[in-house]
């Protein structure tokens, strides 16, 4: 049962990836091809790097979340030392002709106003570009482009995990919840949840940083709704995890227990769209 992933992006909520790709290894499906978005791309990269969901699971629960950042430089509120020598420990100078299997990610260019695949050169620069959430983590500057976080413009990579692989079924990873759901959310609040940054957490400068990351978390969402709409994937897994926000600290096994929750919940359709198979394509072509 072959299939191809687009990972969304959600911050701390892609923790909820590992239990996705746990879940469908163990349900017999065979992920041929993956693209990611944001943390969606970060899990992308390291399993397209070889190491199975319970290696990268186990690993990620012995990192020191609150040594992931740092103050940051220029024009961000943080800095991601931490998570470059995190990410160290999977990928180091591999490129991505060197991953197991295919894999894209997405960033947007500031300068150029453009989205971009990245699929070729350091793998590694590749995922910290996509990571680059604006005015939190500092651009990233590979070669003449400045890039920030792919969620800018593309929060579930759909077409891009099409392009892949164009035979086979894409599977979306989807980390935003239904519109129906977006009155109940909790308010996030990303200083206090930052150990390194409460001594300024009552600052106005704070505050309206807070206000800041809500109405990009609403974009996000809609921009989501929106894509995943037009583009068609075979199917969409909703891992439950409105409740996380983008830096907080998590459970990663807990997370990724909800991402294999999500995953039983949508085996029905998992397996009708590797059934249908090129009837499936047919329909996306035609509506």
């Amino acid at each position: 049962m072959d299939i191809t992933l687009a990972l969304g992006g959600g911050g701390a909520k892609g923790n909820a990836h590992l239990g996705v790709l746990r879940a469908l290894e163990r349900e017999g499906f065979r992920i041929r091809a993956v693209a990611g978005t944001s943390a969606g791309g970060m899990t992308a990269a390291i399993y397209a790097a070889g190491y199975s969901p319970q290696e990268i699971i186990d690993i990620f629960s012995e990192i020191d979340q609150g040594g992931l950042y740092s103050f940051g430089r220029g024009p961000a509120l943080l800095g991601i030392t931490g998570i470059v020598q995190a990410l160290h420990k999977f990928i180091d100078e591999e490129t991505f002709a060197d991953l197991r299997i295919p894999c894209a990610l997405a960033a947007v260019d500031i300068v150029s106003m453009q989205e971009v695949v990245l699929q070729e050169g350091r793998v590694l620069d590749a995922v910290m570009s996509t990571i680059a959430i604006p005015g939190v983590f500092p651009p990233h500057e590979w070669g003449e482009r400045r890039l920030v976080d792919g969620g800018v413009l593309d929060p579930v990579p759909v077409e891009i995990a099409r392009s892949l692989a164009p035979n086979l079924p894409v599977v979306a990873v989807s980390l935003s919840p239904l519109p129906e759901q977006w009155s109940q959310l909790p308010a996030p609040k990303i200083i206090p949840e930052t150990p390194i940054l409460k001594p300024i957490a009552n600052l106005r400068v704070a505050q309206a940083f807070d206000i800041f990351i809500r109405s990009l978390e609403m974009g996000s969402y809609m921009l989501a709704h929106t894509r995943l709409k037009l583009e068609k994937p075979d199917v969409i897994i909703r891992p439950r995890a409105e409740d996380i926000g983008f830096l907080d600290k998590v459970d990663v096994v807990d997370l990724a227990a909800r991402g294999d929750a999500a995953v039983q919940e949508a085996l029905p359709q998992l397996r009708r769209a590797v059934a249908t198979g090129w009837r499936g394509k047919l329909r996306r072509w035609f509506t």
